[in-house]
């Protein structure tokens, strides 16, 4: 009797992902409101590192005297959050599915929309964690020079180390990343504490700008409408992740929406304020630098307000340092929580593979970690951890799919007419305009930096959806032609190869004489001439009824006589059902099977080709 204790390679599996968990405990696996908040907001929120910092790098390059509209430009995205934010919070409770802006455009607006959406947040999740993890790992290697040479294999190591703990499902990666999460709100929130108190009494003054020689002013020749337009755009970039938790309002406890609209509300409220108030200290910094990131001396704007506020190699400037790196790294964790499940839902719509779809053993949908981690392991290896190229393509996919969901809400309400819509289609539309400008702006200053890249990839991703929603039609189309009742039967022949006369092979011949096929023969390929004799007299000895049939095989091949010989019988007869069975011998120890050639496996994959041919694997199991 077959034992049912695992195998060593399931057994390493639990050992190292844990034990299966049954669909009935699905809801004990669920995130509350504290441990949703690092899983879903560590993307959002470590965008506020380098939001402030992005919209003064725009507005150097027309004059350094602009440096003082930095607040206003962060008081005004601070307003486009709370729009979109609130938009989200209304997807939530419209979707509670999950799925985000990929559901609301293809409800509303269509498939085509839909799909571009589903592609914009695919690409942007892959960017996301290779420019998370790149970032960090490369703030980790300002502090440790010696280990640039690593950057590659350091980034490779994070990407797997998220993976990893993402597989082992949802609750279990909620507690692996809430620490970092929590510890890197905490460093912000002391710095902001101590940085206002000291701005309060630091008069705001000529403030001096630093950056590579001649980038201040260089493009004051453009109008400073559209740098103004092109800096808003770039401090933009603290919007990103924050249509993470709509996405994932399944992984909630009940109530499922409920829960996530909080969590959204707590994430949207602390980036505001953590944007804001670092906002607030940059104006009173009496110096700021804006150097290149390939620059050895490069220091980023939380660094210096870190160094300012607490006092250079101070304890607190450390740990904001080292609290940040890790945020940094750890902002890819809402991709794999979020691309594995926007992968799902394409899949069950059918626009990707169905693997996709599937959940695992820990309730997670391991096929699409998988394949995130592999995509965005390959982008940093390409680019050899420096991401420089990238960062120009971060945030317009995003973009994209909150205009395609703004908009959609706005049908949604449009559609439902309910009592006070009103004021939601407005602030919707509000956040449709103004999304979608920034999306121009980002695609249009960006695009001979590599912007039109998103572009090409887009459409690709969208064709490649269709494409794969034809083949799965014309699968299900096939597959309904001619049915008909399941009693009528199929004339069949039933061919057994014997290697030689044994125990596994009198039990095949059993099987395939139970089978009552109108033909029922067995097939020898005679490797070594000088045997066939005796094996004739055994199988006369033990099956005189079943004709041997013994084919010569002049190279040596097991393989080419028996494909040979059933192609004379479909040849012979095209309406016969020819079932090859295949003896096959089962060790109980899995290094026996490398003593073992697996002739049914290479059979299957070499007859797969064959219409109505059938192979057969008849066990028998080994002491």
């Amino acid at each position: 009797m077959a034992s049912d204790t695992p195998g060593p390679l399931r057994r390493l599996k639990h050992l190292l992902f844990g034990e299966p968990i049954p669909t009935a405990r699905a809801h004990h696996e669920r995130l509350g409101i504290a441990t949703g908040l690092p899983v879903f907001a560590s993307d959002n929120l470590s965008s506020s590192a380098y939001a402030n910092e992005s919209i003064l790098s725009v507005l150097v390059l027309y004059s350094a005297t602009l440096a003082g509209l930095q607040l206003w430009l962060a008081l005004s995205i601070a307003l486009l959050i709370g729009i979109v934010a609130w938009s989200y919070k209304q997807t939530i409770f419209a979707y509670p599915g999950g799925g985000g802006s990929y559901i609301v455009a293809s409800d509303t607006l269509g498939e085509t929309p839909g799909l571009i959406a589903g592609a914009a947040l695919m690409i942007d999740y892959v960017l996301t964690v290779s420019v998370s993890v790149a970032a960090g790992v490369a703030a980790l290697v300002s502090a440790f020079p010696s280990l640039h040479e690593l950057l590659v294999p350091i980034s490779v190591v994070c990407i797997a180390v998220i993976a990893f703990g993402n597989l082992r499902g949802v609750r279990e990666s909620g507690a692996l990343f809430s620490m970092p999460t929590y510890g890197f709100l905490v460093a912000m929130l002391l710095l902001l504490v101590f940085g206002v108190v000291k701005a309060i009494g630091t008069p705001i003054g000529a403030q001096t700008i630093l950056a590579e020689p001649g980038a201040i002013g260089s493009e004051a020749s453009f109008p400073l409408i559209f740098i103004i337009l092109r800096s808003f755009a770039a401090g933009c970039t603290a919007l990103t992740g924050i249509e993470a938790v709509s996405n994932g309002v399944p992984a909630f406890r009940p109530p499922e929406a409920r829960n996530a609209s909080r969590t959204l509300i707590i994430m949207a409220a602390i980036l505001t304020v953590l944007f804001l108030g670092l906002g607030y200290i940059t104006q009173h910094l009496p110096q700021i630098e804006l150097y290149a990131t390939k620059n050895p001396e490069y220091s980023t704007l939380v660094s210096q307000i870190a160094s300012w506020t607490f006092g250079a190699a101070s304890v607190g400037f450390y740990f904001v340092q080292f609290a940040t790196a890790a945020i940094l790294i750890l902002a890819a964790n809402t991709s794999f929580m979020d691309f594995p499940r926007l992968s799902s839902l394409l899949a069950r719509d059918g626009y990707l593979p169905r693997p996709l779809a599937r959940q695992g053993d820990r309730l997670v949908f391991q096929n699409g970690i998988i394949v995130l981690a592999i995509a965005s392991a390959i982008l940093v290896w390409a680019y050899h951890g420096e991401l420089d190229q990238l960062l120009p393509l971060y945030a317009v996919g995003v973009f994209m799919a909150f205009t395609l969901s703004q908009a959609g809400m706005v049908a949604h309400w449009r559609k439902l007419k309910e009592r006070g819509h009103g004021l939601s289609i407005t602030i919707n539309a509000i956040g449709t305009v103004i999304t979608g400008a920034v999306t121009l702006v980002l695609l249009v200053t960006k695009f001979s930096e590599g912007a039109w890249i998103i572009a090409v990839l887009t459409a690709a991703f969208f064709f490649t959806f269709r494409a794969i929603k034809r083949r799965y039609a014309s699968i299900n189309a096939q597959l309904a032609e001619g049915m008909r009742s399941a009693t009528q039967l199929q004339r069949h022949s039933v061919l057994l190869l014997v290697p030689r006369i044994h125990r596994g092979v009198l039990r095949a011949m059993d099987y395939a004489a139970g089978l009552h096929g109108e033909e029922v023969r067995a097939l020898h390929v005679a490797i070594n001439p000088k045997a066939v004799p005796a094996l004739k007299a055994d199988w006369d000895r033990h099956s005189p009824d079943i004709p041997l049939i013994v084919v010569e095989s002049p190279f040596r091949s097991l393989i080419d006589p028996v494909l040979a010989y059933v192609d004379e019988m479909l040849e012979a007869h095209p309406d016969v059902t020819v079932t090859v069975i295949v003896p096959e011998a089962v060790p109980t120890k899995w290094y026996h099977r490398f003593l073992q050639e697996n002739l049914a496996f290479q059979l299957k994959f070499a007859l797969g080709g064959r219409k109505n041919v059938v192979v057969t694997n008849v066990r028998y199991f080994l002491d």
